[in-house]
């Protein structure tokens, strides 16, 4: 029963992990680890197959790995947030919605690039 129930999960993270990619507000990578977690404790093979497959790696695997992550890397995942949000914010019915989408936009900058450590490519 826990099997089925961290595999479910799993598959629910996974699928929520994919849609943050084009939802900016829906997290990716927190997504990604749980059904990595879920995959991890409940099956092998859902374990491989997750961990083989480009959107892991390109969001989660090499930070998983040896915690930082490329500057090159850093570039393209900055690219298609600053287009994401930039057509969320152009979308926004309200000026406070806006402000908070560009302080999450900043924030998240900021921390990818002065928080998380370059990878040597």
């Amino acid at each position: 029963m826990k099997k089925i129930f961290l595999i479910t999960v799993g598959f629910v993270s996974l699928f929520l992990g994919i849609i943050g990619i084009v939802v900016p507000l829906l997290p990716t990578t927190p997504f990604l680890l749980l059904a990595g977690s879920c995959f991890a404790s409940s099956s092998q093979k859902f374990d491989r197959w997750l961990k083989q497959t480009k959107v892991y790696d390109f969001y989660v695997g090499d930070y998983l790995e040896t915690r930082s992550i490329a500057r090159s890397k850093k570039k393209k995942i900055l690219l298609q947030v600053y287009l994401l949000m930039g057509i969320s914010i152009f979308f926004a019915p309200l000026l406070p919605i806006k402000v908070m989408l560009a302080v999450m936009t900043l924030f998240f900058s900021f921390v990818l690039f002065f928080k998380v450590p370059d990878k040597e490519e």
